[in-house]
């Protein structure tokens, strides 16, 4: 909550980065299962991942491998090794991932041109429901979270004569539409897994009992998420990316700067999005 007591949006649900992989593929070559950001380095994983094309993900994977936050303030003085060491790991993971495509990462997934696809919980679990010998795992070493918001813009009562002069805003049962949604009965439909991610009252450990005949018959998707959040033991060091500082966007600048990569792939989305950091903060 904010410290003044403004709430500027509310969730209405939660999730987070996952890694999912093919259990088969693993059996039939005896690969270990991925437990862990460490595994994505595995040597016999080498071209068979896909990852969404995100910068801060990306990089957040690196240093939650090397032990640091997704939300290093400078990367020099708070990883261990530095920017060096981050570089190196970095290069050896864009080595390790055939495909950083947002869009498509789970089509290679899906045709089986990779064994293991890192994403968003909202994207990989209806996909992994709808395809056998799957499973999905939390990292154990915690994994950045998202989540989806209600909210009203401060825009939205707009004076105009072409819709007969009034004035026309939000819906004035909104606040009782949000409050629906923040009740502790409304997360029955993730514990039934019927939407992808975890209720809001989950965060706080408020969780609400499902009929087992409700979930009788129903294949149980293989994975650590339970009610689609992670284990509290795993969530208690899982993170919301919070804003990049000045001397944060420098480090990622220079760890851009050291990647050599051809078309628009992670370069070129971390180019944008550094831009449009540095923008903004301007």
């Amino acid at each position: 909550m904010d410290p003044e007591g403004d709430v500027w949006a509310a969730p209405y649900r939660w999730g987070c980065m996952v890694i999912a992989y093919k259990t088969n593929n693993f059996q039939k070559y005896k690969l270990a299962p991925i437990e862990d950001w460490a595994d994505l380095w595995r040597p016999d994983l080498a071209g068979r991942i896909s990852m969404v094309d995100s910068p801060r993900e990306v990089v957040g994977a690196v240093l939650k491998y090397m032990g640091a936050s997704y939300n290093a303030n400078d990367i020099n003085l708070e990883v261990n090794g530095g920017r060096d060491a981050v570089k190196h790991n970095l290069a050896l993971l864009a080595k390790q991932v055939r495909l950083f495509d947002s869009e498509n990462y789970l089509k290679a997934f899906g045709v089986g041109d990779v064994w293991v696809a890192v994403g968003w919980s909202s994207d990989i679990i209806p996909v992994a429901k709808r395809m056998s010998n799957v499973a999905v795992v939390v990292p154990k070493s915690g994994a950045s979270l998202w989540a989806d918001l209600w909210a009203i813009p401060g825009a939205s009562r707009i004076q105009t004569s072409q819709i007969g002069g009034r004035v026309r805003g939000p819906s004035p049962l909104i606040h009782q539409w949000i409050e629906f949604c923040l009740q502790s009965a409304r997360a029955l439909p993730f514990k039934q897994e019927v939407i992808p991610g975890a209720s809001p009252p989950l965060l706080q450990g408020h969780s609400a009992n499902v009929s087992l005949e409700l979930t009788k018959g129903r294949p149980r998707l293989d994975t650590n998420l339970i009610d689609g959040a992670p284990p509290p033991n795993i969530l208690e060091r899982c993170e919301f990316l919070e804003p990049l500082s000045n001397s944060a966007v420098s480090d990622y600048h220079w760890l851009l700067d050291s990647i050599q990569k051809p078309g628009n792939g992670l370069i070129h989305t971390v180019r944008q999005y550094i831009s449009s950091v540095v923008s903004f903060s301007g």
